[in-house]
């Protein structure tokens, strides 16, 4: 993608629309997927196990046990090898089935020196971090960021859940592009002992991010029922993005992904294909100039 290509927001399925974009455009990619939580359903589990390519028949039909193979990204074979019977919050073969095609685009997507950040709520972060190193590599893996919030739960007969789970692997480990010293700096919690230069200047973040919700009067809120705050983006897209460099979300929501990198002088294409999600951001962006909306192919 050029300079003098508009930021889009395209209305469509983003399965249907990623495989129109050109290989290596986006130096970040950030992913708030949906998922189907909280529905315990009883399911025969399995294990997904790489394994190397290979012409050998008896390789070929897997292993002791197997149940059948899925190929993934370039051609990687994940057998399915049955285990216990477990409960599940959520179902893992839709889980994969949903998720792993988009990320294979993702990977394909990313730039050499760019970066994926997949935003999960704990339920599922531990089957897509299983998930992101057979398609990435293991070497891949970057962070595993928690954002810690001080709203919503009050649950009386467990801890609370006040977190969410941001996973981050990169395209080349030995190229990506990180620069912590844009980011911008939050107060020390003990400031007294850190010198009085040290307090003021602040402190770079860490892997644990202390930031609230979007406010329910606040300025930013948009009525979109899942929107993340700029805050989170905002630290995001200035450690992992330059100046011009091109943003991708594709389940875009309420876009703030693309109001933060407008804010910051990046370049963006939001994807969604929730029509309300899209009525939101066109009256986000009203103000924002030279950003096109587009109709793409929707789910059937």
């Amino acid at each position: 993608m050029s300079t003098d290509e508009p930021d889009r927001i395209i209305h469509a399925d983003n399965l249907a629309v990623l495989p129109t974009f050109p290989d290596g455009r986006f130096t970040l990619i950030y992913l708030d997927p949906p998922f189907n939580t909280g529905r315990a359903q009883s399911r025969q589990s399995t294990r997904h196990v790489r394994v190397a390519p290979t012409d050998d028949a008896e390789s070929a039909q897997g292993s002791a046990g197997a149940v059948g193979t899925i190929t993934g990204f370039a051609g990687r074979r994940y057998e399915r090898i049955r285990g216990d019977l477990l409960r599940y919050d959520d179902r893992f073969d839709d889980y994969w089935g949903f998720l792993e095609p988009r990320l294979i685009e993702a990977w394909r997507l990313l730039a050499d020196d760019g970066t994926l950040y997949l935003h999960l709520d704990y339920r599922e972060a531990h089957y897509a971090k299983v998930l992101l190193d057979a398609l990435f590599g293991r070497e891949s893996f970057l962070n595993e960021l928690i954002w810690a919030y001080d709203y919503g739960a009050k649950a009386k007969r467990k801890w609370p859940t006040k977190h969410d789970t941001i996973l981050v692997y990169v395209k080349n480990p030995s190229a990506y592009w990180f620069d912590s010293t844009a980011v911008d700096r939050e107060p020390y919690m003990a400031p007294g002992l850190v010198t009085p230069e040290k307090a003021e200047l602040g402190k770079l973040p860490t892997d644990v991010w202390w930031h609230t919700i979007v406010s329910p009067t606040g300025r930013e809120k948009t009525g979109y029922p899942t929107q993340k705050p700029e805050g989170i983006l905002r630290r995001i897209v200035q450690a992992s993005t330059r100046e011009g460099d091109w943003v991708l979300d594709f389940f875009a929501g309420s876009g703030t992904t693309g109001a933060v990198a407008a804010t910051l002088g990046r370049r963006f294409v939001l994807v969604d294909e929730n029509p309300e999600a899209i009525a939101v951001m066109k009256g986000r962006f009203t103000d924002v100039a030279g950003v096109v909306f587009e109709q793409g192919p929707l789910a059937t």
